[in-house]
């Protein structure tokens, strides 16, 4: 994702679905492709102290290198995360991403083509290690009909499987957004339910902001600034609202020639309230000129939403755990074993309460 602040949460997009790792891919040319694409970054691991201590790395990026290796340790000593090699490793990508995530829709629906794996579940996506192969693919969808977007990956997880390294392209963040993500990825290997990318999101994103709050604490650092996550917010409500009107649309008619129409017209309308909002309540603040200027369609809008259905849900949990992780992570983990009814259920209970502690401030 190339806008500022989102760039952390969408573009990390769970997990790329390794075909290798989940089995059930329907081609065997995107197995070789995946296999070898990790295969690849396995082989690649430096351990993060020796590319440090190695003369020939420049003093940015070995700072780089010890700030993360410094919040990887933290997230096990102080959150409680797995101990285990993911993250102690580096890999320069010499590409801007390490992955490429092609999203599909139908062109008058707003549910995503679903890609499902025996152990991830379905996910909304289907990732690819090269982008001219997430183009091809984008190209024989939307030769299909379909509206597709092709979402770039800085960061990824393989859910613990193998031992994650740090990728190049994690590091064009700043310290938070570097930190937080290791706290992230961590969280999906602590947690994870198969097929409930909300659950998922949510969970990993809430571990994520509360780390940095308690990361930065240690540090001496104040909290992070409430405005950059009040724009996110923002902005996210403003997608989502286009994405309920687009659902609205496409279910009143079947008459395709008017769907076309106001579909269209739902997106402009989307851009004139964008305008509005960021000349108001933004303060004039250009960070998604760009992406609202760009082609919008449903496949764009389907990662929007993912990371904080359920944050308000899992500050509320950690507050009633008395702010102990692994009472935190006990009680998470009793909700992700109930059935999805029911888990919903109590997520949605969880969320109409008020977090008394920093997470609702």
């Amino acid at each position: 994702m190339p806008f500022p602040s989102l760039r952390g949460r969408t573009a990390r997009l769970a997990t790329v679905a390794l075909c290798l790792l989940l089995g059930g891919c329907g081609s065997l040319r995107y197995y070789a492709h995946v296999a070898h694409g990790q295969a690849s970054l396995l082989m690649h691991r430096r351990p993060i102290a020796k590319v440090v201590r190695d003369p020939a790395t420049a003093p940015q990026l070995a700072g780089r290198l010890r700030l993360a290796a410094q919040a990887r340790r933290f997230a096990s000593a102080v959150l409680g995360l797995p101990d285990n090699r993911s993250y102690t490793s580096y890999v320069d990508l010499h590409r801007p991403y390490v992955a490429w995530n092609v999203f599909a829709t139908p062109p008058y629906s707003v549910e995503a083509l679903p890609q499902c794996f025996p152990i991830a579940g379905c996910v909304a996506y289907r990732g690819y290690f090269e982008q001219a192969r997430a183009q091809a693919r984008a190209a024989e969808l939307k030769a299909q009909g379909n509206d597709v977007w092709i979402g770039p990956v800085p960061a990824y997880s393989t859910l613990g499987w193998f031992a994650d390294p740090i990728v190049s392209s994690m590091l064009r963040w700043d310290d938070d957004e570097l930190a937080g993500t290791v706290f992230h990825e961590l969280a999906h290997q602590r947690l994870y339910v198969k097929g409930d990318t909300a659950f998922n999101e949510s969970f990993a994103s809430f571990v994520e902001q509360e780390g940095l709050r308690e990361w930065r604490k240690a540090r001496g650092l104040p909290p992070p600034d409430p405005r950059d996550q009040a724009m996110e917010q923002g902005f996210t409500t403003l997608v989502l609202d286009l994405r309920e009107r687009l659902k609205a649309l496409y279910a009143s008619t079947d008459d395709r020639a008017s769907l076309a129409r106001g579909k269209q017209a739902e997106i402009e309308a989307f851009r004139r309230r964008y305008a509005q909002w960021r000349d108001s309540r933004g303060s004039g603040d250009a960070r998604y000129d760009a992406w609202v200027a760009a082609p919008i369609n449903n496949a764009k809008l389907l990662p929007f939403g993912l990371y904080d259905r359920w944050t308000s849900a899992f500050a509320v949990l950690f507050e009633r755990a008395e702010r102990d992780w692994g009472a935190f992570y006990a009680a998470a983990g009793a909700l992700a074993g109930k059935p999805v009814a029911e888990r919903t259920r109590a997520l949605e209970r969880l969320a109409a309460a008020k977090p008394a502690g920093p997470a609702s401030e």
